[in-house]
């Protein structure tokens, strides 16, 4: 009998189109596996391509205004995801970057996680969290720091029920060691390469797409351009918009939320992507690589695993990092690019950003998932 396989995910909304939710698809085109999730309001969207699917769902489902996130139900995640039944299967895949692989299985069955990230909420982001939160401070603060506490204790616990842990890039994996203790094999989730166009030749403006939230550290591009005087477009939405508008001086143009297509264009013809994030992997600056286009990054977390600085491959440099998230250095970054950008070659970061398609993904993903059956004998099928 061939094997019964669950795939478990956080969220399923037309908002959430990230790189966890590339991952999810990726896996859903080589296994076939019934889907499951907090929410899902995607199996009702003629868009997706999840539509008409069946999805399993927890009591999240009916909470009011559940669709626009259900982060504001934090203290209910954990209790969510515990009461999806999964007996039925024989291997259990999440794709996790909070609770999802907290769901409960038993011994005869084989659980593999795909983690994006540790519970950013628990535990890097805590202190930004409670800083920006409505409930950071006064007696609610105090509530909010108990129920983190309370939440940091479950993730821990909660890591125990994966058999195999995979992170997204050797900087997760670091996390990973340092929350649960748990060893993690490194697999890149897959970039849409192909889907991105690809033009040598650049006009002469800087580009960031991102979320317009704090640790994204827009706010401190849009200080960096202001001094720098470059033009610089901002594609993106979230709560720090309007401090962000505020803050731009002419030379910046903030387009907000924009079609696939427009975001393409604009990331094919940039004369750089700018991002100024520590982020787990970092999607976004592959696909502009994809593009030919040039990197100007943080260089902690992901991008270090991504982008080559041209100052150390002369040859096979993709774009330059700053090693401080400051005004200064970012500043500084910029002008190191336009004395470099000569030596950047358009189509080596076009082929760099390959190393990162849908199908090395696949090939890795899966092999892995066999190497897991063979530690394994006994699984039931």
């Amino acid at each position: 009998m061939p094997l019964k396989y669950a795939l478990v995910h956080e969220w399923l909304t037309p908002k959430a189109t990230g790189g966890s939710e590339l991952v999810v698809r990726e896996i859903l085109n080589h296994i076939d596996a019934d889907l499951y999730a907090l929410i899902d309001f995607e199996s009702i969207n003629p868009e997706s391509y999840l539509y008409q699917r069946q999805i399993g769902k927890t009591f999240l489902q009916h909470f009011p205004f559940a669709r626009e996130g259900v982060q504001k139900y934090l203290p209910f995640l954990p209790l969510a995801i515990e009461q999806l039944d999964l007996r039925q299967y024989d291997v259990i895949l999440s794709s996790s970057h909070a609770v999802a692989k907290g769901v409960l299985t038993t011994a005869d069955q084989l659980h593999i996680c795909y983690c994006h990230s540790p519970m950013r909420y628990a535990w890097d982001l805590t202190f930004d969290y409670l800083r920006y939160s409505k409930l950071g401070s006064g007696v609610a603060g105090w509530i909010t720091r108990y129920l983190l506490h309370r939440l940091r204790q479950w993730d821990v616990l909660s890591a125990n029920r994966v058999d195999y842990f995979i992170a997204n890039s050797h900087y997760t994996a670091k996390r990973i060691w340092r929350c649960y203790r748990r060893e993690a094999a490194v697999i890149y989730p897959p970039v849409n390469v192909a889907e991105f166009p690809f033009l040598p030749e650049k006009e002469d403006f800087y580009l960031t797409v991102s979320r317009l939230v704090s640790y994204k550290q827009v706010s401190l591009i849009v200080k960096a351009f202001n001094t720098l005087q470059r033009p610089l477009v901002i594609i993106g939405t979230g709560s720090q918009m309007q401090e962000i508008r505020q803050l731009a001086n002419s030379n910046i143009q903030i387009l907000g939320w924009q079609p696939d297509d427009v975001v393409k264009k604009y990331m094919a013809t940039a004369k750089a992507f700018v991002y100024a994030a520590r982020e787990d992997f970092g999607i976004a600056l592959v696909e502009a690589q994809a593009c030919g286009t040039p990197v100007i990054a943080y260089g902690m977390g992901g991008a270090t695993e991504t982008v080559r600085d041209v100052r150390f491959y002369k040859d096979t440099g993709t774009g330059i990092f700053f090693k401080m998230q400051t005004e200064a250095a970012l500043v500084e970054a910029v002008e190191k690019f336009e004395m470099y950008q000569d030596a950047l070659d358009p189509e080596y970061m076009r082929s760099h950003a390959a190393e990162f398609s849908p199908q090395n993904f696949a090939k890795r993903y899966l092999d892995f998932i066999d190497q897991c059956h063979q530690q394994k004998p006994n699984l039931a099928g």
